[in-house]
């Protein structure tokens, strides 16, 4: 590697964010593997039932694994987990073998396919929303916004699945109450599945982005460059567009990172309420059956999602601002 690239101050902070990253990764992977080892309940005895004896749990969990030590459980699995291999379903001991990558891949696909058609939706419209409360700040139309996006936030999101299921799918059947998708549906048809869900997400993070947007930009109209853009007559719109946007990119990429995480990580809530086959409600399912080793895979997932884009904030935000490269 060219000694050039190792001595830039923006390449050596994103190798110790990524090395920050898996060591986060690692820690969370102890404790998920940790507290899912305490909770409570027993596959072997649950499957098997009250009547079975002792000795057919015994061989039951030996057949599962489950009468190594707890160390070299962990180790297996997260030995696996590093080459994408998060070993099999507790389903498999009764039947065909069944991969939890298997079991996660198609769900954590359509959770991702949601989660981008909500972004596409909710990132642009919040951005828009956020710059127009700037630009218009303490006029009627900034105090309604406010209202507004703080009235979306305080609403539950299975509060907020409800009422759009009531309204659009039972009294105006616009859309459909459940979001179940297969492969051989049309395009049209997906759409109209997935709108509740799509809209229900969005609520959350259109407020959230653009209330962050709007405190972001507003923070940087009070500098001195922005008070004598405007001194020399330059419209609102473009202060905002051309000297205050550019450098607010840091706190806006944060937020919308932390809701993109969101919309992955916390989609388990309108993933069971609209039935639709996400890793959340995979995840939900598992851990009503006790299938430890899909719980323990969704749950590494959500966490690698999380590390992740908040790792692609920093980057983008140190990108747009060089000095947050140089700790202070």
């Amino acid at each position: 590697m060219h000694p050039g690239i190792l001595s830039n101050p923006l390449f050596r902070t994103i190798l110790a964010r990524l090395g920050s990253g898996f060591v986060t990764l690692f820690v969370v992977s102890l404790i998920i593997f940790a507290a899912i080892a305490v909770l409570p309940g027993d596959f072997a005895k649950t499957t098997l039932g009250r009547a079975a004896t002792p000795e057919t749990v015994a061989n039951f969990q030996k057949a599962l694994g489950l009468d190594q030590p707890a160390i070299q459980r962990y180790a297996t699995w997260i030995g696996g987990a590093v080459t994408g291999d998060l070993g099999l379903s507790f389903s498999s001991g009764s039947g065909t073998p069944r991969t939890v990558t298997g079991i996660i891949g198609p769900r954590l696909q359509n959770t991702l396919f949601l989660a981008g058609i909500t972004a596409l939706f909710a990132v642009p419209i919040a951005l828009t929303l956020g710059i127009v409360a700037a630009i218009r700040r303490n006029s009627w139309l900034d105090k309604a916004l406010n209202a507004a996006t703080l009235a979306s936030i305080s609403f539950p999101e299975f509060f907020v699945a409800y009422v759009l299921m009531l309204l659009l799918a039972v009294k105006i059947p616009v859309f459909y109450s459940l979001a179940r998708i297969t492969p051989d549906m049309g395009a049209v048809e997906i759409f109209q599945r997935i709108a509740l869900p799509v809209l229900t997400l969005s609520f959350g993070i259109i407020a959230h982005m653009m209330r962050m947007t709007r405190a972001a930009i507003i923070g940087l109209l009070a500098h001195p460059y922005i008070e004598m853009a405007k001194l020399k007559g330059v419209p609102p719109w473009r202060i905002v567009l051309r000297h205050a946007l550019p450098n607010a990119w840091a706190p806006i990429a944060a937020v919308v990172a932390f809701n993109l995480a969101y919309l992955i990580v916390g989609v388990v809530v309108v993933e069971v309420v609209f039935v639709y086959p996400g890793i959340g409600q995979a995840m939900v399912d598992a851990v009503r059956t006790r299938d430890i080793p899909v719980v323990q895979g969704c749950a590494l997932i959500f966490a690698a999602s999380y590390i992740l884009l908040n790792l692609l904030a920093d980057i983008i935000a140190i990108a747009t601002n060089p000095r947050l490269a140089h700790p202070r």
